[in-house]
């Protein structure tokens, strides 16, 4: 691994030491390491005429694209903050997003240009950018960034910087920006390349996950910090997948469980060659045991589960091949190096086997939320330790077992699901009187979003109607895929919904756990 001060020198050390090597692919669009500096620099001095200073946001709605990365690099020289926008998100959820981040420049994707001409006028944005060239009034970025000179800006970097800021919904429905920092991110990189992450340069890397996700981000940002040559792709394809793997003999890849069993189920998986393919990571979302077993033997490459979230720069604990292959596969593994991982039960440290909530501090944990700082308060204690939602226990041995989760979000593919945001949806429909919504078993996705609804009294609606009436105002993965109607929902004597109640029927034998 090079020797680095901040995440900016990755690409200036690089370019030195293997200029010529290919850095990116994407499409048939080879970047070398030369290129990427050189580039990233232009972007940075396009960045700065255009006013942009160092701490302001720089926003991106797109699909996966080797750009992006000459972009996030770009923000990086000139000291902004690298904003990227979940593109599955509804027109109102977005406009929200760029608002809170104060992003006066925006750079997007030609799929989305129609969705960012109808929200514009809500939002402080006054400079577009489009990656792509055609668009009849912002500048392709490529053109954009080549009118400005390739010297490097070098401004002085601080650890405490923001390097990128990923939104997270929360449970009042309002997403929260998480600030990572450059300490962050040479704490994840320190972690990942000491144990779990160990890359040669050179190396073919799948960067398939969605770049507004931190397992996306980190997968591209540690292959380049290694030398490795990132396949990137516009978004995760089954088909793709196996075909990017034999092609360009791809060696390391990040995949979410429900992308595993896409693959797997995919009618081309028995022909498909997945020889080159040495390592495979995962998490995010729960995964069966079946379902791991099939992969090991079929996708032929060792496996190490990561667990960790956004607010821990997606760094807590990871299980090792070897525990995989002792047959540990319900647990999540043991804190990855430089982070330390407690059980908390009542303001106590838990005992063997007792459950409680996982807290996790390290050099990893976010500065906090953006301009939230009660939220940040709450989340991180004065001593560090960062409140995950989710609930656990250690083994004799040290190795972490999720039970379930303290939150009651949903995590369907790889996606966060908050119960609140989709009730508010299904609230504003005038047939219902009450409303719950769960995660139930979904052998595609891992969970799927189901309501439980209480009509009002004559009132007339269907399971059709209540999921019409919801993708019109929240997110397609957000809005539930199953209603069932009941006649009152459980509650305790306070009032609120009893949801393990709800969701015992459908995990009954499954055991709720999250990979």
């Amino acid at each position: 691994m090079i020797d680095i001060t901040c995440v900016a020198d990755i690409a200036r050390i690089q370019a030195r030491q293997r200029p010529d090597e290919e850095a990116l692919w994407f499409e048939g669009r080879g970047t070398t390491y030369a290129e990427l500096d050189a580039a990233s620099s232009r972007c940075a001095n396009a960045l700065i005429a255009n006013g942009v200073k160092p701490g302001d946001r720089v926003a991106v709605l797109a699909k996966g694209n080797d750009d992006f990365f000459v972009l996030w690099m770009g923000c990086l020289k000139a000291r902004a903050c690298l904003t990227p926008v979940n593109w599955r998100l509804a027109p109102p959820e977005i406009a929200f997003i760029l608002r809170d981040a104060g992003a006066h420049l925006l750079v997007c994707g030609e799929a989305f240009a129609g969705v960012v001409a109808q929200i514009l006028e809500s939002t402080e944005v006054h400079h577009l950018v489009q990656f792509e060239p055609g668009h009849p009034r912002w500048p392709d970025f490529r053109s954009w960034i080549a009118g400005y000179p390739d010297s490097d800006p070098n401004l002085k970097s601080d650890l405490s910087d923001d390097v990128i800021q990923l939104y997270t919904s929360g449970t009042t429905g309002l997403p929260k920006g998480v600030q990572l920092t450059e300490a962050n991110y040479l704490a994840v990189f320190d972690s990942a390349t000491r144990q779990w992450a160990q890359f040669d340069p050179g190396d073919a890397v799948l960067v398939a996950m969605p770049l507004f996700h931190v397992a996306g981000a980190n997968m591209g940002m540690i292959g380049l910090l290694q030398g490795a040559r990132d396949v990137v792709m516009r978004e995760a394809d089954p088909a793709a997948i196996m075909q990017l793997i034999a092609e360009h003999r791809i060696k390391q890849a990040f995949l979410v469980p429900a992308l595993i069993n896409m693959i797997l189920n995919h009618p081309d998986a028995d022909q498909a060659d997945f020889g080159p393919l040495e390592k495979v990571y995962y998490g995010a979302s729960p995964i069966s045991e079946e379902v791991l077993k099939r992969a090991q033997g079929r996708l032929g490459a060792s496996f190490t589960q990561l667990y960790g979230l956004t607010e821990t720069i997606g760094i807590g604990t990871y299980l090792s091949p070897e525990a995989h292959a002792e047959g540990r596969l319900r647990s999540c593994g043991k804190p990855s190096p430089g982070v330390e991982v407690r059980v908390m039960v009542d303001g106590r440290q838990a005992e063997t086997g007792e459950v409680g909530e996982i807290e996790i501090r390290s050099a990893g944990v976010m500065k906090g939320y953006w301009n939230r700082a009660d939220a940040t308060a709450e989340a991180i204690d004065a001593e560090g330790w960062f409140r995950s939602g989710d609930a656990g226990f250690f083994d004799a041995d040290g190795y972490l077992y999720i039970h379930d989760r303290v939150k009651d979000m949903i995590v369907s593919g790889g996606e966060n699901v908050y119960p609140a945001e989709v009730e508010n949806a299904i609230f504003s429909h005038p047939a219902v009187a009450d409303a719950a919504v769960i995660g139930v078993p979904d052998e595609r996705w891992g969970e799927a979003v189901k309501a439980v609804v209480v009509l009002k009294p004559g009132a007339q609606a269907d399971a059709a109607a209540i999921i019409a009436h919801c993708r019109e105002r929240i997110a397609g993965y957000k809005t539930p895929k199953s209603v069932d109607f009941i006649d009152a929902l459980p509650r305790n004597p306070s009032g609120k919904v009893l949801r393990r109640e709800l969701r015992k029927p459908y995990w009954e034998g499954k055991g709720r756990l999250v990979g």
